[in-house]
Protein backbone atom coordinates (compact mmCIF):
# COMPACT_ATOMS: atom_id res chain seq x y z
CA UNK A 1 0.00 0.00 0.00
CA UNK A 2 1.52 3.45 -0.81
CA UNK A 3 1.66 5.84 2.09
CA UNK A 4 -1.43 7.96 0.57
CA UNK A 5 -3.82 5.28 0.45
CA UNK A 6 -2.58 4.23 3.73
CA UNK A 7 -3.47 7.49 5.42
CA UNK A 8 -6.92 7.53 3.73
CA UNK A 9 -7.15 3.71 4.67
CA UNK A 10 -6.85 4.90 8.69
CA UNK A 11 -9.10 7.99 8.04
CA UNK A 12 -11.43 5.62 6.57
CA UNK A 13 -11.05 3.36 9.26
CA UNK A 14 -11.43 6.13 12.10
CA UNK A 15 -13.85 8.82 10.53
CA UNK A 16 -16.63 8.77 13.30
CA UNK A 17 -13.61 9.49 15.90
CA UNK A 18 -12.25 11.75 14.71
CA UNK A 19 -15.11 13.85 13.17
CA UNK A 20 -16.36 13.83 17.03
CA UNK A 21 -12.96 14.34 17.94
CA UNK A 22 -12.63 18.09 15.78
CA UNK A 23 -16.22 19.24 16.31
CA UNK A 24 -14.60 18.68 20.54
CA UNK A 25 -11.85 20.61 19.39
CA UNK A 26 -13.68 23.43 17.52
CA UNK A 27 -16.44 23.86 20.56
CA UNK A 28 -13.28 24.26 22.72
CA UNK A 29 -11.96 26.84 20.74
CA UNK A 30 -15.14 28.32 20.35
CA UNK A 31 -15.84 28.73 23.72
CA UNK A 32 -12.65 29.75 25.13
CA UNK A 33 -13.38 32.84 22.60
CA UNK A 34 -16.99 33.47 23.92
CA UNK A 35 -19.09 35.27 26.58
CA UNK A 36 -20.31 31.90 29.12
CA UNK A 37 -22.83 34.84 30.22
CA UNK A 38 -24.51 34.68 26.45
CA UNK A 39 -26.39 32.01 24.90
CA UNK A 40 -24.10 31.18 22.31
CA UNK A 41 -21.26 30.70 24.80
CA UNK A 42 -23.33 28.51 27.17
CA UNK A 43 -24.05 26.59 23.96
CA UNK A 44 -20.72 26.13 23.36
CA UNK A 45 -19.72 25.02 27.21
CA UNK A 46 -22.21 22.67 26.86
CA UNK A 47 -21.25 21.42 23.99
CA UNK A 48 -18.32 20.31 24.81
CA UNK A 49 -19.05 18.20 27.41
CA UNK A 50 -21.70 16.47 25.44
CA UNK A 51 -19.32 15.88 22.25
CA UNK A 52 -16.77 14.50 24.70
CA UNK A 53 -19.22 11.92 26.26
CA UNK A 54 -19.53 11.11 22.59
CA UNK A 55 -15.69 10.65 21.84
CA UNK A 56 -15.68 8.40 24.94
CA UNK A 57 -18.35 6.75 24.06
CA UNK A 58 -17.24 5.84 20.47
CA UNK A 59 -13.80 5.35 21.77
CA UNK A 60 -14.09 3.56 24.38
CA UNK A 61 -16.82 0.77 23.65
CA UNK A 62 -14.74 -0.20 21.12
CA UNK A 63 -11.48 -0.66 23.22
CA UNK A 64 -13.06 -1.66 26.11
CA UNK A 65 -15.00 -4.42 27.29
CA UNK A 66 -17.68 -4.47 30.56
CA UNK A 67 -19.05 -8.38 30.99
CA UNK A 68 -22.50 -8.42 30.24
CA UNK A 69 -23.37 -4.97 28.03
CA UNK A 70 -24.84 -5.76 24.88
CA UNK A 71 -22.73 -2.23 23.96
CA UNK A 72 -19.09 -2.89 24.23
CA UNK A 73 -16.55 -4.76 22.54
CA UNK A 74 -16.87 -8.71 22.74
CA UNK A 75 -13.35 -10.18 24.48
CA UNK A 76 -11.58 -13.43 22.62
CA UNK A 77 -10.48 -16.06 24.52
CA UNK A 78 -10.20 -16.08 28.45
CA UNK A 79 -6.84 -14.71 30.02
CA UNK A 80 -4.64 -17.20 32.68
CA UNK A 81 -4.89 -14.61 35.56
CA UNK A 82 -8.20 -13.83 37.34
CA UNK A 83 -6.95 -10.62 37.94
CA UNK A 84 -6.30 -9.74 34.22
CA UNK A 85 -9.76 -11.76 33.61
CA UNK A 86 -11.40 -9.44 35.92
CA UNK A 87 -9.98 -6.18 34.73
CA UNK A 88 -10.62 -6.82 31.32
CA UNK A 89 -13.98 -7.93 32.12
CA UNK A 90 -14.49 -4.55 33.89
CA UNK A 91 -12.04 -2.36 31.63
CA UNK A 92 -15.05 0.16 30.67
CA UNK A 93 -15.93 0.56 33.99
CA UNK A 94 -13.31 0.78 36.06
CA UNK A 95 -12.01 3.30 32.92
CA UNK A 96 -14.92 5.56 33.61
CA UNK A 97 -14.60 5.47 37.40
CA UNK A 98 -10.83 6.42 37.14
CA UNK A 99 -11.54 9.10 34.60
CA UNK A 100 -14.55 10.23 36.50
CA UNK A 101 -12.30 10.23 39.99
CA UNK A 102 -9.66 12.72 38.30
CA UNK A 103 -12.70 15.01 36.31
CA UNK A 104 -14.13 15.44 40.06
CA UNK A 105 -11.21 16.36 41.77
CA UNK A 106 -10.54 19.10 38.48
CA UNK A 107 -13.99 19.94 38.96
CA UNK A 108 -13.67 20.38 43.14
CA UNK A 109 -10.15 22.63 42.36
CA UNK A 110 -12.54 25.38 40.28
CA UNK A 111 -14.88 27.63 41.01
CA UNK A 112 -17.86 26.07 39.53
CA UNK A 113 -19.53 29.38 38.38
CA UNK A 114 -16.22 30.32 36.56
CA UNK A 115 -15.85 29.91 32.73
CA UNK A 116 -14.60 26.46 32.71
CA UNK A 117 -15.73 25.38 35.72
CA UNK A 118 -19.33 25.12 34.36
CA UNK A 119 -17.92 23.19 31.17
CA UNK A 120 -15.67 20.19 33.90
CA UNK A 121 -18.90 19.88 35.87
CA UNK A 122 -21.14 19.33 32.77
CA UNK A 123 -18.28 16.43 31.97
CA UNK A 124 -18.90 15.31 35.57
CA UNK A 125 -21.98 15.00 35.00
CA UNK A 126 -21.90 13.35 31.47
CA UNK A 127 -19.33 10.57 32.59
CA UNK A 128 -22.25 9.71 35.48
CA UNK A 129 -24.84 9.18 32.18
CA UNK A 130 -21.96 7.53 31.18
CA UNK A 131 -20.95 5.25 33.53
CA UNK A 132 -24.79 4.79 34.56
CA UNK A 133 -25.71 3.58 31.38
CA UNK A 134 -22.79 1.06 30.71
CA UNK A 135 -24.68 -0.36 34.51
CA UNK A 136 -27.83 -0.19 33.45
CA UNK A 137 -27.27 -1.92 29.82
CA UNK A 138 -25.79 -4.76 32.08
CA UNK A 139 -29.26 -6.18 33.03
CA UNK A 140 -31.92 -3.83 31.73
CA UNK A 141 -33.58 -4.58 28.21
CA UNK A 142 -35.58 -2.01 25.81
CA UNK A 143 -37.88 -3.79 23.67
CA UNK A 144 -37.06 -3.35 19.82
CA UNK A 145 -33.36 -2.46 20.73
CA UNK A 146 -30.81 -4.10 18.67
CA UNK A 147 -28.87 -4.76 21.63
CA UNK A 148 -31.56 -6.09 24.09
CA UNK A 149 -33.26 -8.15 20.90
CA UNK A 150 -29.73 -10.16 21.25
CA UNK A 151 -30.15 -11.36 24.85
Amino acid sequence: MTPKRKANHFLRKHSLSLSALAIVIALIVLYSRSDPSTHLGSFFGNAIADWTGVVVTILMTKHLYERGSAESKKPKGILPSFVLEFLREHSLSLFLVMTGVAWVVAFRAMDPNGKWGQVVGNIVSEWTQIFGLVLLTKRLIEVGSKESSSR
